[in-house]
């Protein structure tokens, strides 16, 4: 099998190269244009791809249609996982236009690529639980429900997953979309909460941790590690179309969901008791500084687990792991 994934050098696409070369056989293409939210090859380095013949990396710029000259160089394709994007909440809110523009016109190009392939398998669309909007407590959302973007990021989410039905209604692309909610693991950019948790607590100072108007509760998440991701995923591509789409209505949409609920204090104080430090913070209403980013996000991932699947590793063990890494290599908290 060979599986072409765009964004491939980024944060979460690296962790889903990684589980790839561990958990299959299959052949592997990066598409990637090395922006600063790759920090070059950096993460592919710490992975050690370089030495696998299996793997094999380009630096399009995906803004524009792929070329006759890399297509021969890439070859056939089974699978392809579109997680290429800007990501940065903030970012978009700066910026919002070339940032939406960015996210819709890398999708609309890799689809165009993928509507000339004969035997593409599946077309995967890694979208976010962000298209959802923000969560009322007591509410999960599931596979097919509203979008009710939040900010110009998860708009574009959606604008791409749109696009994506659209392709899949009009020329038969065999599309799967899949929500992910807050992704947490090693080779993290280090302003994300996760290395900046552990920079704060090793060196004794204040965490700001996003809260209601009020300053009473924290933010809450579903944090998974990419590495329970790309299982995930895996399990998605290798199922057959009619074995996933037995379970409901919601054909070709896929929520990965972390394992429990929790809060950015609860969050926070696990990885300083990993750390082995005090924990100091205050509650802060981000909303009202930094409006578009929600207080809570949820959906519901009862769809993949009545399909069978169970993810690997629990929210403390992974933690755990990648809190250790990050104290072994601190040059990622920089």
């Amino acid at each position: 099998m060979n599986i072409l994934i765009t964004g491939g050098a980024g944060f979460v696409g690296s962790h889903v190269v990684e589980g790839l070369l561990k958990g299959t056989d299959w052949n592997i293409i990066v598409l990637d244009k090395l922006t600063y939210a790759s920090s070059g090859y950096d993460r592919l380095r710490d992975i050690e791809c370089f030495d696998e013949k299996r793997v094999r990396i380009f630096t399009p710029d995906l803004q524009e249609p792929i070329g006759e000259g890399l297509k021969q160089e890439i070859g056939e394709v089974d699978y392809i996982l579109n997680l290429a994007s800007e990501s940065h909440v903030d970012n978009s809110i700066l910026n919002p236009v070339n940032f939406i523009l960015n996210n819709v016109k890398l999708t609309i190009n890799i689809l165009e690529y993928a509507r000339g392939l004969k035997g593409l398998k599946k077309f995967l669309q890694f979208s976010t639980d962000e298209v959802y909007g923000t969560a009322p407590e007591g509410v999960n959302y599931k596979e097919g429900d509203r979008f009710n973007s939040g900010n110009p990021y998860s708009a574009s989410k959606a604008c791409q997953e749109n696009i994506c039905q659209a392709y899949a209604n009009t020329y038969g692309l065999p599309i799967v979309i899949t929500n992910g909610m807050n992704f947490a693991g090693e080779r993290m950019h280090p302003e994300k909460f996760l290395p900046l948790c552990i920079r704060k607590i090793m060196d004794g100072e204040t965490l700001q941790i996003h809260s209601n108007p009020e300053q009473t509760k924290a933010g809450s998440r579903f944090y998974i590690h990419p590495r329970n991701a790309t299982e995930a995923l895996i399990f998605i591509l290798t199922k057959t179309t009619e074995t996933l789409d037995k379970i409901d209505s919601s054909k070709g949409r896929f929520n990965i969901v972390g394992e429990k609920e929790t809060d950015n204090l609860e969050f926070a104080q696990i990885i300083a008791k990993i750390v082995g430090k005090e924990l100091k913070y205050e509650l802060v209403n981000f909303h009202q500084s930094r409006p578009g980013h929600d207080l809570r996000y949820a959906l519901d991932g009862s769809k993949l687990k009545n399909l069978g699947f169970n993810y690997p590793l629990t929210l403390e063990e992974s933690l755990n792991k990648t809190v250790q890494w990050y104290l072994n290599h601190q040059n990622w908290l920089k």
